[in-house]
């Protein structure tokens, strides 16, 4: 039998630098989509809480920690981080991302001037703060932002699209470090 090894999503494309801007991929073991049955969004809360530390989300928010996070994701609840613990499908549907998603990590002094070339809605710190999401567009791709503090912003998007994502956040990041430095 063929052993398969994963691969980086931006394998030879991350990480980039600007200045003090900087793009790279995070690498989760896992990104699990949990999606509550009806009337079971309590009990999964309280699963959730048991087995990793962290109740669900409200909505545009997201709990836990580096490592193991809950993030809202609109009708469901993205789990980053530890392989989900299998008391968690007696409450939700529980669904593997990891081979689907990418997560990259912008950081830097200037990321509300990058984001703003990048998303149709307002993610500048004053606005956006620590642990809210947004789920958007990146130019012409789905993706969801967490910010993770005023200088970093994780954004979550389809595998298939990173290469445009990462040309898209890139580009952006070029232009505001030029424009930073007339």
């Amino acid at each position: 039998m063929v052993n398969l090894s994963p691969i980086s999503a931006t394998q030879g494309v991350l990480p980039v630098t600007y200045g003090t801007l900087e793009l790279c991929e995070i690498c989760p073991d896992h990104i699990t989509s949990l999606a509550a049955y009806r009337g079971q969004s309590d009990a999964l809360s309280a699963a959730l809480k048991s087995a990793h530390g962290m109740a669900l989300p409200a909505v545009n928010r997201v709990t836990g920690r580096d490592g193991a996070r809950a993030i809202w994701f609109g009708a469901s609840v993205v789990l980053v981080g530890p392989a989900p613990d299998a008391s968690l499908a007696q409450h939700a549907a529980v669904v593997d991302l990891s081979d689907g998603w990418c997560q990259l990590r912008l950081s830097g002094d200037r990321i509300d001037d990058v984001l703003a070339r990048l998303a149709p809605v307002d993610l500048r710190w004053a606005n956006f703060g620590r642990g809210h999401v947004a789920r958007s567009q990146l130019v012409h791709a789905n993706v969801a932002y967490h910010r993770l503090s005023e200088t970093a912003v994780d954004i979550y998007g389809f595998r298939s699209m990173v290469h445009s994502i990462v040309h898209e956040i890139t580009r952006a990041m070029a232009s505001v470090h030029a424009f930073g430095h007339q």
